[in-house]
């Protein structure tokens, strides 16, 4: 099986290179940013991509679609210093095979890898179980359902204590559009400020 791997940290693309040392799963190449892992992707052979969820250039939910847009038989798996609470049900319904989160790397790397690349998908034991009970017993939607990827991602940030000039940069984005996806955010939570959102985003374990 033949790996793409992006992410911005060498120390963990040793960690990942060292999980795999001993299995028959091959690197075939890695990226440090979207940019490099979208030029990869076009020109290699490659079986399963895996991506961190926050680097530079293209990541998250647009590098993921990016990748199924190029290749969409292909599966991509996050792996992600976040929790599954903040990111998981978005990657997947992006068109991901899994979310993997890294502290869980050193013992489901490979299985993970494995089922992805047997075309099932792959979540945590954990996750699993929480999307069955939510399916069985809460099938209201919760108000940041009703967000769009971007007013999400924007949502994430500005609760991890962001300001709208530090988030602008980060998404490719003018001050002006941060601030209209906030108006958006607080408008779909019914909320009035920075504040809030903090609040709202502890009490839904959504916080990064």
């Amino acid at each position: 099986m033949k790996l793409l791997i992006a992410d911005d940290h060498p120390v963990v693309r040793d960690g990942l290179r060292e999980i795999l040392r001993s299995s028959d799963i091959e690197i075939v190449a890695e990226a440090k940013n979207g940019t490099e892992m979208i030029e990869l992707a076009q020109k290699l052979d490659w079986d399963v991509a895996i991506v961190d969820y926050s680097m530079p250039g293209p990541h998250g939910l647009d590098l993921i679609q990016e990748l199924k847009g190029m290749h969409p038989e292909r599966p991509v798996l996050v792996l992600s210093m976040h929790s599954e609470d903040l990111y998981a049900v978005r990657v997947l319904k992006a068109g991901a095979s899994g979310y993997l989160s890294k502290e869980l790397a050193c013992e489901e790397l490979i299985p993970a890898i494995r089922r992805v690349g047997a075309g099932r998908k792959y979540v945590s034991t954990r996750l699993a179980e929480r999307l069955a009970l939510g399916l069985q017993f809460n099938p209201d939607k919760p108000p940041h359902d009703a967000l769009s990827d971007r007013e999400y991602r924007v949502m994430g940030l500005l609760a991890a204590g962001n300001s709208i000039n530090r988030i602008a940069p980060r998404l490719s984005l003018s001050a002006s559009t941060v601030s209209t996806y906030r108006a958006r955010i607080l408008k779909k939570l019914n909320l009035t400020s920075n504040a809030a959102i903090i609040r709202y985003c502890m009490e839904h374990r959504l916080a990064e």
